[in-house]
């Protein structure tokens, strides 16, 4: 596959950003020809703590894609939630609009909503579902590795990693944080509304036993069950951490892309 590393300034956010994109290597021929390629394309989004190299770095994800005629966007976020921050940068806008739109102006991404997929870790996971979930329209499924699937549990005082410093950024983030449950921020919420949506993308959802938000999945998965959604869940033992996603992805590939 290709790598390209892309930067660039991003009108919604206001700065320089980057984002690196896989695409197939095509053959010498196979260039030659006028018949340009649409690739069917995963968004890839990282978690809280990493960048958009993260993905590169701690697994193979390269080697995962090759022959699957898929390109691989993995833009960077930051801490922001994959939101319009309610103190910083537009990171819905950017991730949601203005990444998928450069990446089709580019790399010549397909934008039909069969070829279009969201996958993502941790805050990704979250990321993930919210792209799909607001928008079943646009993609065909979305898969969630750990994902903080609870935002309302993830923003409570009383959540297991909560303390003053993280309700700051919390509020950074989401602004007046009563009002982030049953809003456009729950997943919960945009799920309901999902299943009323003429399109639905399928969902799959994995957790390892010993992670500490098993139990934010354990909710999501059964509001989920109770909709007339298509959710696949999975669990095994595994920790919040790369030797767990590194396996992970792989069946996430193997589920969105059998052979």
């Amino acid at each position: 596959m290709i790598l390209n590393e892309v930067k660039f300034f991003s009108d919604e956010l206001g700065f320089h950003t980057s984002m690196h994109v896989l695409l197939p290597k095509r053959t010498l021929a196979e260039m030659k020809s006028k018949r340009k390629p649409r690739y069917r394309t995963l968004y890839l989004l990282h978690g809280h703590s990493d960048d958009h190299t993260a993905w590169q770095r701690f697994t193979s994800i390269e080697r995962y894609a090759e022959g699957l005629n898929l390109a691989v966007v993995m833009p960077a976020v930051h801490l922001s939630f994959y939101n319009d921050m309610s103190h910083g940068g537009k990171y819905w806008q950017f991730i949601s609009e203005e990444a998928p739109t450069l990446g089709r102006e580019m790399f010549s991404l397909s934008s039909a909503r069969k070829d279009n997929f969201v996958a993502g870790l941790s805050m990704g996971g979250y990321g993930a579902f919210k792209m799909a979930l607001t928008h079943p329209d646009r993609f065909a499924a979305s898969a969630s590795l750990s994902g903080a699937l609870d935002i309302q549990a993830v923003v409570d005082p009383n959540h297991h990693r909560s303390n003053k410093e993280w309700q700051q950024e919390m509020r950074t983030v989401f602004g007046d944080l009563s009002k982030v449950p049953n809003s456009k921020h729950d997943l919960f919420t945009l799920a309901k509304k999902a299943a009323r949506a003429p399109l639905k993308p399928r969902l799959y959802v994995c957790c390892g036993t010993e992670d500490e938000l098993h139990p934010d999945n354990l909710r999501f998965r059964d509001a989920v069950r109770k909709l007339p959604l298509d959710l696949t869940y999975e669990e095994g033992p595994g920790e919040h951490d790369w030797a767990y996603w590194d396996k992970m992805i792989q069946r996430v590939l193997e589920w969105m892309f059998p052979r």
